[in-house]
């Protein structure tokens, strides 16, 4: 970040450039809302200050996914393998997956001071950060110690990064098997670490990997509810199919046998009909083309019956009933043969109107009206009358 020339400081709101001191060899400091000055000078900028926090956190953990309990592995006690999970054993993305860990695994882990002296700078250079983009003049000093304060606030954030890509790799392979794959479930758990590298609140004693775990398990999970299904559902819906399951489950153990919906309905404060609609929505579409059987020769849509198509006893009546109209219709004129057929839609299954068909014949409607009335009662006398009336039945 480049310094520009600025005239006169400013404090921000909340934030106040310091006096320097009489003699004025003491360095320029800032000074954050509740928390003790910050000295910008060159050789504090390696150690920002620990800095108290007020007794509740700003912002709460992030809530635990809702199909697990909470954990606290160890990011600095990974010692993961550099073997994929069973099911992306080969291709490709296991060669990546591969490659990965063995990048992942020479990075050195931290111990708890150096998580402490990294978020501190972390912390310092996001404040830095934005008084420089919130305060339009400050004095070219201050700026030039703010940017420092920036760049060195990076510096750590990505070091603590590293540091614990191995945290999300031993959290990932919990949720293997569920509709992502390996390496797009380390991808989301990274953004996962990446918010909690930012959010991190030292002060308050814990581990990081104890804090960073929610987050990643955060960003795997709603990676889950959002990418994971041939049809998306929505996050609350996948939260809640995800308590009917655990109640399912758990009633299972109890009982020993399979339990109902009114049985979940009451666990759960439902209604009977919510839970059967919760449990239709879980079921994940099934392809057509799914191979069944063992040589994977028959699909599985091979093996649905149609239900719109006709019966084998339905066609044959059809095919003989259009014998017997073809007989009957053969004793007629031309011009009645064809007036009857477009009439009642007997060439290609769409009834014409009395206007259309006059249009055709050149004729009026009326006319028309009058030849079908006689073309029918020619055919009320036909031999095959009687038989044409048991289709009917």
């Amino acid at each position: 970040m480049q310094t520009q020339s600025r005239t006169a400081p400013a404090p921000a709101a909340g934030a106040a450039a310091a006096e320097p001191a009489p003699g004025g060899d003491a360095p320029p400091s800032i000074e954050a809302p509740g928390r003790p000055r910050l000295a910008l000078a060159e050789p504090l900028l390696e150690r920002v200050p620990a800095q108290g926090r007020a007794p509740a956190h700003p912002e709460s953990l992030p809530a635990a996914p809702p199909d697990e309990t909470p954990e606290t592995p160890e990011a600095s006690g990974a010692d993961e393998d550099d073997r994929p999970p069973r099911e992306e054993a080969a291709g490709p993305s296991a060669d990546l997956f591969r490659q990965y860990l063995r990048e992942i695994g020479r990075i050195p882990l931290l111990t708890a001071e150096e998580e402490v002296e990294l978020a501190r700078r972390v912390e310092a250079g996001l404040f830095a950060e934005e008084k420089l983009e919130h305060t339009p003049d400050l004095d070219t000093r201050l700026a030039g110690d703010l940017d420092r304060l920036v760049v060195l606030g990076r510096i750590a954030k990505r070091r603590l990064i590293e540091a614990n890509l191995r945290l999300v790799v031993s959290v990932a392979k919990r949720y293997v098997g569920r509709g992502l794959t390996m390496l797009d479930l380390v991808q989301e758990g990274n953004l996962g670490l990446i918010r909690a590298v930012e959010k991190f609140d030292y002060a308050r004693g814990y581990k990081f990997s104890t804090y960073a775990t929610w987050w990643i398990r955060q960003a795997m999970s709603r990676a889950l509810a959002d990418q994971a299904r041939t049809i998306r559902v929505p996050v609350h819906v996948v939260e809640l199919i995800n308590r009917v399951v655990r109640v399912q489950r758990r009633l299972l153990q109890e009982r020993g046998y399979e339990p109902c919906a009114a049985d979940v309905a009451d666990q759960l404060d439902l209604t009977e009909e919510r839970v059967g609609e919760v449990l239709r929505l879980a079921q994940e579409p099934v392809s057509l083309h799914a191979p069944v059987g063992d040589e994977d020769d028959v699909a599985l849509g091979d093996l649905i019956e149609d239900g719109d198509a006709a019966s084998p006893v339905e066609s044959a009546a059809f095919l003989l009933l259009r014998e017997h109209l073809e007989a009957v219709l053969s004793t007629l004129g031309e011009r009645e043969r064809r007036v009857v057929q477009l009439r009642y839609g007997l060439l290609d299954g769409r009834p014409r109107t009395l206007e259309e068909i006059g249009r055709i014949f050149g004729v009026t409607r009326e006319r028309i009206r009058q030849i079908e009335s006689k073309t029918l009662g020619k055919l009320r006398d036909h031999a095959f009358a009687e038989q044409l009336r048991g289709y009917l039945d």
